[in-house]
C-alpha cells in the first residue's frame, strides 16, 4: 500500500522560469508537487505559448499573490510581419498573408503611437470570464462576443531586432496588457498585418529573469535545495512604503487590533515590521490614524 505524501507548510516566493506548452496552473500544481506545499498561488497568467518569469507564492506569500498580479510586467515579444491569423499568434489558423519588406525604421515610426495609455479590446483567445466561462472557449465554439475596450499603459516599447519581416520588440506594461493584440496593432500600424510567434516575459515587479529556475533545474534537487531557492514573502510586496512597530504594538498588530502609530503615515497599504525585522504582514491606515493589519502572516 503505497503511503500518503505528507505536505508541508512552506512559506516563500519561487520565481519559476515557465516552460513552452505548460499552462500557468500546470505549472503551479508541478512546483506544488516538487515543494509538497500545502498551499500554492501564481501571480498572472501567461500563456502556454509563453515562457518565462512566472513568480509561485507558497504558503503564506500566497496572501499577496494579488500584490504580485497587479504590477507591471516586461516581455520579449516576436511578431511575424505579413501574416494574421485567428488568434493573434503562431496557434491559430491563417488568415491573411501579404508581401511585404518591413525595415526596422518602419517599425520604429509606429511604436510610439503605441506607448502611453492606449486602448485595447480583450482577444476572443483570451482567459477573460463572460458568465463564468472563458472567452477562448466560445471562440472555440465559433461564437464572437462584443469585448468592452479596455485601457492599459504601454511604459516602454522598444525595437531590438529586425530581419526577415520577424521582429523582437521588448515592452514593458501595466497589467491587463494583451501582447498579442499589441503585435497585431503594429501590423496594422503598417498596414501589413502580423501575429505574435514568441513571447517570453523577462521581469514581473522587481523579479528578473536571471534568477529564475526552471522546472528541469528543480526536479534535480534535493527537497533541500529547492527550499534554499524561495526569497522571502515580503519579497512580493517591496513596492509598498515600510512600517516598523514597537514591541507592544507588534504584539498587538499580530492579534488583528488596530494600532496608533505617532508620526506622519503614508497613505493606503504599508509593510509592517517589528522592531526586530521581523515581517509582521500588511497594514492600512484607517481615518482615525490607527494602523489596522490587513493580511497578517504566521511565520
Amino acid at each position: 500500500m503505497q503511503s500518503k505524501r505528507i505536505k508541508r507548510a512552506v512559506h516563500g516566493v519561487l520565481l519559476l522560469d515557465k516552460p513552452h506548452g505548460y499552462s500557468s496552473n500546470q505549472a503551479l500544481q508541478k512546483v506544488k508537487w516538487l515543494y509538497q506545499a500545502q498551499k500554492a498561488g501564481h501571480t498572472g497568467t501567461l500563456d502556454p505559448l509563453a515562457t518565462g518569469v512566472l513568480p509561485i507564492c507558497l504558503g503564506e506569500a500566497t496572501k499577496f499573490a494579488q500584490h504580485l498580479t497587479d504590477e507591471n510586467k516586461t516581455y520579449i515579444a516576436t511578431v511575424k510581419f505579413g501574416v494574421t491569423t485567428t488568434t493573434g499568434d503562431k496557434e491559430g489558423d491563417i488568415l491573411q498573408q501579404v508581401a511585404c519588406n518591413v525595415q526596422p525604421e518602419e517599425i520604429r515610426a509606429v511604436l510610439p503611437a503605441l506607448t502611453g495609455v492606449i486602448t485595447q479590446v480583450p482577444p476572443m483567445y483570451s482567459a477573460l470570464k463572460v458568465d463564468g466561462k472563458p472567452l477562448y472557449a466560445y471562440a472555440r465554439e465559433g461564437i464572437e462576443l462584443e469585448r468592452k475596450p479596455r485601457q492599459v499603459t504601454i511604459y516602454a516599447l522598444e525595437l531590438l531586432e529586425c530581419q526577415d519581416n520577424i521582429a523582437r520588440i521588448t515592452v514593458t506594461c501595466s497589467k491587463g496588457t494583451y501582447i498579442r493584440t499589441l503585435a497585431e496593432d503594429i501590423g496594422h500600424a503598417l498596414k501589413v498585418g502580423a501575429h505574435l510567434t514568441d513571447l517570453r516575459r523577462t521581469a514581473t515587479a522587481t523579479y528578473q529573469i536571471a534568477h529564475t529556475v526552471t522546472l528541469e533545474g528543480l526536479e534535480a534537487m534535493t527537497l533541500e535545495a529547492r527550499d534554499a531557492l524561495l526569497l522571502p514573502v515580503d519579497t512580493a510586496i517591496t513596492a509598498l512604503p515600510k512600517l516598523e512597530l514597537s514591541t507592544d504594538a507588534a504584539y498587538y498588530f499580530k492579534q488583528g487590533n488596530p494600532v496608533w502609530l505617532p508620526g506622519l503615515i503614508p497613505k493606503g497599504d504599508l509593510r509592517v515590521y517589528s522592531e526586530a525585522g521581523l515581517f509582521l504582514g500588511l497594514g492600512v491606515q484607517l481615518a482615525n490614524g490607527r494602523i489596522a493589519p490587513k493580511r497578517v502572516v504566521n511565520l
